[in-house]
């Protein structure tokens, strides 16, 4: 919503201060100069990144615009799923927490959380390290040093489109400066023209240049900050799963283990104590019921 609130006061006022200028509105209209940038823009997109991070741009705009970022219910599903988890290593058998960890779209305990079930990336993270835990061998600094590496390679995979999109945004204003060129040049070949004629050309051509100015400041490196946003406030998911395993792993009690991970929950979605606490004790037993 705020994406399109913005783009509505950026529009309205640029255009109505152009109009309220003297300005003709229908001279800005340039489809060639359009398709000049934006088709040089696409292709050099395309040359410079692999399928995957294509695909996974337009995945990454999607969820920026719509603003789809883990919310509180979702720090607290994590939480809820990661108490569960810990009380069952803490209480039973290897053998039995295996069963959870080796098939999860099996167990009772995961299928009452299916956020995060569904999100494959966070559930092999997750199941990795409770794995790692249970086998008992590997040493809590050993662990924090492997989680570190892994968020650290997740942050690089997650953050491409922001890379690529920010590329493509710092290559705009010289794209546009290529359209005005290639309209100058065809302007000079009416220089046998009238004034009316060059004059119209000449302003074609510089459309290309504010169109490329526009969209790289006023499109294209905002949507990449905000994926940037986006993308890091999903990744505050794999930080809470570390602290909160490794709190377990130096000794503490489920209940508090879950109290380091809610720390790293950004102010505005944290829950508090007392929200975690029924979170915990009770939520995820509702949803097993239902």
């Amino acid at each position: 919503m705020n994406f399109v609130v913005g783009l509505v006061i950026s529009f309205g006022c640029m255009l109505g201060g152009y109009a309220a200028l003297g300005g003709h509105l229908h001279t800005l209209l340039q489809p060639f100069e359009f398709l000049i940038l934006g088709g040089a823009a696409l292709g050099i997109f395309v040359v410079a990144n692999p399928v995957p991070v294509i695909k996974d741009s337009g995945s990454a705009i999607v969820e920026a615009i719509a603003g789809k970022g883990p919310k509180q219910k979702d720090f607290l599903d994590l939480l809820s799923l990661l108490h569960a988890l810990m009380r069952e290593m803490r209480g039973k058998s290897r053998g039995e927490v295996e069963g959870h960890i080796d098939n999860p779209g099996e167990s009772e305990i995961f299928r009452a959380h299916p956020k995060v079930l569904a999100n494959k990336l966070l559930l092999g993270f997750v199941c990795d390290y409770c794995r790692l835990i249970i086998i008992g061998s590997a040493r809590s600094y050993e662990i924090e040093a492997l989680m570190d590496e892994e968020i650290q390679t997740i942050t690089y995979d997650k953050l491409k489109p922001y890379n690529a999109l920010t590329t493509v945004a710092d290559g705009f204003p010289a794209l546009g400066i290529v359209a005005a060129v290639l309209g100058i040049i065809h302007a000079m070949g009416a220089l046998d023209q009238g004034p009316e004629v060059l004059g119209g050309l000449i302003g074609a051509a510089l459309v290309g240049t504010f169109s490329g100015i526009f969209a790289s400041y006023g499109i294209v490196a905002p949507v990449a900050l905000l994926i940037k946003a986006t993308r890091n406030k999903q990744l505050r998911l794999f930080i809470l799963v570390k602290q909160t395993l490794l709190a377990y792993m130096n000794g503490a009690m489920p209940q508090i283990a879950v109290e380091f991970g809610r720390k790293t929950i950004p102010a505005k979605e944290r829950p508090t104590i007392d929200e975690v606490e029924n979170e915990t004790t009770s939520g995820g037993a509702d949803r097993q019921a239902a």
